[in-house]
């Protein structure tokens, strides 16, 4: 199994999808190592990435979803994955892929972007994040109001996975 953790920025995709690998003794990999450097460099200098920057960085995660599936592994990779067209182009063609969006309040994940240090991603990109997220309908939905330990565990929980001793 793959678990996509997927959300806007500041919802806390890699603290808890790290947090739940090392529970399940799973790969993690964030979906920010997976974008080219020229998407990095038009985030940071405020600028929204277009769908068409999208697809080389979604192509690459979809790859790597597959090699994990195909040698039988399993791995967390967070994800912002905000349109069901992302989504698709993730999962297409994979069995075992499983979605879980992070939700949260605009204002509290205005408030966890502003505390962020060091994160390319500026919080002048929140508001055009949320105004293209697509509630998912094919995800568990697990609201960020908890702390990441309370979410990694309802997350094992709700999906039904044995944690190895």
């Amino acid at each position: 199994m793959v678990i996509v953790i997927m959300g806007v920025s500041g919802a806390g995709k890699t603290t808890v999808g790290s947090l739940l690998a090392r529970r399940l003794h799973w790969t993690f990999r964030d979906g920010d190592e997976f974008h080219p450097a020229a998407n990095v460099a038009k985030m940071a200098s405020g600028t929204p990435l277009t769908d068409a920057d999208r697809w080389p960085w979604l192509q690459a995660i979809h790859t790597y979803l597959s090699k994990t599936l195909d040698n039988g592994d399993s791995a967390v990779v967070a994800c912002s994955a905000l349109k069901q067209e992302y989504r698709r182009r993730l999962s297409e063609g994979l069995s075992g892929v499983r979605f879980v969006h992070l939700s949260g309040t605009p204002e509290l994940l205005a408030q966890r972007v502003a505390a962020r240090k060091e994160h390319f991603m500026p919080p002048g990109l929140l508001g055009s994040q949320l105004a293209i997220l697509e509630a998912p309908s094919d995800a568990l939905v697990v609201d960020i109001g908890q702390s990441p330990e309370e979410l990694a565990q309802e997350i094992i929980r709700r999906l039904e996975i044995s944690v190895p001793i």
